[in-house]
């Protein structure tokens, strides 16, 4: 989906509560992140995720710009936040 509106195969943040633990080392769910784009700040629960076959992306529920991108290459997973201006 190349539009960023949000549709009914929408997840949410906690679909990849699981990941970001193994990743962050912490709880992530609950965090606090807020969109570059538009400045939306919501818990990373709220956050709309699509998983694509090539990886998942995480999308800011207010304007559809991408906050975070996940991608798993030779079995490590490459982690892009540049979607986000902050995340707490």
């Amino acid at each position: 989906m190349d539009d960023g509106t949000v549709n009914d195969r929408t997840l949410d943040g906690n679909a990849i509560g699981g990941m970001l633990m193994e990743i962050f080392g912490t709880e992530m769910t609950t965090a606090v992140g807020t969109c570059a784009h538009c400045g939306a700040v919501a818990q990373v629960a709220e956050f709309a995720v699509y998983r694509p076959d090539l990886g998942i992306v995480v999308r800011c529920h207010s304007c559809g710009s991408m906050l975070m991108v996940f991608v798993k290459i030779r079995g490590v997973t490459c982690v892009d936040l540049m979607g986000l201006s902050s995340l707490n």
